[in-house]
């Protein structure tokens, strides 16, 4: 019984090791300088402290900025690996796969993952096995809530990289039948290359009344400012899924409330750090959305928001 309590999990020994000091790596998938990403990493220090973390004293948190590409994951997974950290916060599915490839005995906790299962990251959402564990960061029927907010403004389209989101084609699926409910128009637009993007937003532009939702992955995370711009240029409402769009010009965003998303990941460090496994954490869908207008950027585009919609939105932006 010994032997099995020791191996069931190398934290749960290294647990009664004392008050050492306790070490968190996390990859952000955002610059350093990001806005959002700083607000959503005060919600997750402030969770922590609430639950007896001070960093500094029985805690260290060591950042690796911009997790973005598949190269600058490997580079910041390693090192912080060479940290030898108790626990990874991964954040996006780029930093989670370079994680999940670095270590099967380290514990993981990502945020802000669609789809974790049908991306492979887990066995199941009540039982994720192996190391990992954490927060996903929406359901797929999304889809079909975007292009309702977005009825008064259709028909839509749907801009997505299948390389970097492979559960767009899911999303998509709910948007499809949402259009039918509407009796509008919706059409996938497949982005392999941010080349791509202006010429998608010139194409949807001739469509009368055409509209543009954008998926929330990597890829559109990246190029956020240049997908903004492109389709405000070309006067086309559109709809995003993160409101990081909006700090950026976007008009209208639906999505989790990433702040909250991170406050609550905080909860699943602190128990591991205490000798919880993560394959005994069932992953959670997220509790919190948000709806945000921006109705500058509205404006611009000679949108007139009916007030009943404004009232619907957690924030609107003047």
């Amino acid at each position: 019984m010994l032997l099995g309590g020791a191996s069931a999990w190398p934290l749960a020994a290294r647990a009664q090791e004392g008050k050492r000091v306790r070490r968190v790596g996390v990859l952000a998938s955002f610059p350093e300088s990001d806005p959002e990403l700083q607000l959503r990493l005060a919600a997750f220090r402030d969770a922590l402290h609430r639950q007896g973390w001070q960093i500094g004293s029985n805690l260290q948190i060591d950042y690796r900025w911009d997790i973005s590409t598949d190269e600058r994951a490997r580079a910041g997974t390693t090192e912080l690996m060479n940290l030898e950290p108790d626990l990874i916060f991964a954040n996006a599915a780029v930093a989670l796969r370079a994680a999940q490839h670095a270590t099967h005995t380290i514990p993981i906790v990502f945020t802000m993952i669609a789809d974790p299962v049908g991306q492979s990251f887990i066995d199941s959402l009540p039982h994720p096995g192996g190391n990992t564990t954490g927060f996903s960061s929406f359901d797929l029927s999304v889809g079909g809530k975007w292009l309702d907010l977005l009825n008064d403004i259709v028909p839509g389209a749907f801009i997505f990289n299948p390389q970097r989101g492979p559960y767009s084609a899911a999303i998509s699926t709910f948007g499809e039948k949402a259009a039918e409910k509407h009796a509008v128009q919706y059409v996938a637009k497949p982005v392999l290359d941010p080349a791509d993007i202006e010429p998608v937003m010139r194409t949807l532009a001739r469509e009368p009344g055409g509209a543009v939702i954008v998926s929330p992955d990597q890829f559109t995370a990246t190029h956020r400012k240049l997908i903004v711009n492109s389709a405000n240029n070309n006067g086309l409402p559109a709809m995003y899924g993160v409101r990081d769009f909006i700090g950026d010009g976007g008009l209208a965003s639906y999505g989790t409330d990433f702040v909250d998303h991170f406050g609550q990941a905080a909860s699943y460090v602190d128990r591991i750090l205490r000798g919880e496994n993560p394959a005994s954490l069932p992953v959670q869908q997220p509790i919190k959305f948000e709806f945000v207008i921006n109705l500058q950027t509205a404006r611009a585009l000679g949108i007139g928001v009916p007030n009943s919609i404004q009232l619907l939105a957690d924030e609107v932006i003047e």
